[in-house]
């Protein structure tokens, strides 16, 4: 049976989750982007739940507006790796033809998929670190890296030398 709490939020999730996705899909450019920032409104208003005596809807616009600062934060953050890391590898190595099928493979994906190959292979991290760093489970970390190995390969040309050895294709 859920108790008197449960079933506040839930009736407030139902009432406001359309209106609060809405909100957020206005502002970013992905819907999956948007599912997530939207379920995370209501994760903090869960969180917070017991601390405020009422939760009002224009709370939760509050709160994805600062989640959506957040998420741009983040964004403008991973877009300035991106050009260190070009920049980086372009001063170690040179120019080189592998290191541009590379970039424009790494350019072609998912930000999602940048982002777990980056911490699997420019970072070095475990797949129990990158759990850690993405917040979910171990094998959901397994499933995510496959993926991205896997979009990778499909924006890389056939494999004749051993960099997309390197890069786990």
């Amino acid at each position: 049976m859920l108790s008197e709490r449960e079933l506040a939020f839930i009736a407030l999730h139902k009432d406001c989750y359309p209106r609060i996705f809405r909100f957020v899909r206005r502002r970013v450019n992905d819907a999956e982007v948007a599912q997530e920032l939207a379920a995370d409104v209501f994760r903090v208003a869960w969180q917070k739940w017991d601390e405020a005596p009422v939760v009002e809807p224009f709370w939760l616009f509050t709160v994805a507006r600062n989640l959506l600062g957040n998420a741009y934060r983040s964004h403008e953050r991973q877009q300035a790796l991106q050009v260190r890391l070009r920049e980086s590898a372009a001063t170690e190595s040179g120019p080189d033809a592998d290191n541009a099928l590379v970039d424009e493979a790494m350019a072609g994906l998912r930000e999602k998929d940048r982002d777990i190959l980056q911490l699997a292979y420019w970072d070095d991290l475990t797949i129990a670190e990158i759990a850690g760093v993405l917040r979910c489970s171990e094998s959901a970390a397994k499933v995510r890296l496959h993926r991205a190995r896997e979009a990778f390969r499909k924006r890389m040309p056939a494999p004749t030398n051993s960099l997309s050895q390197k890069m786990g294709a």
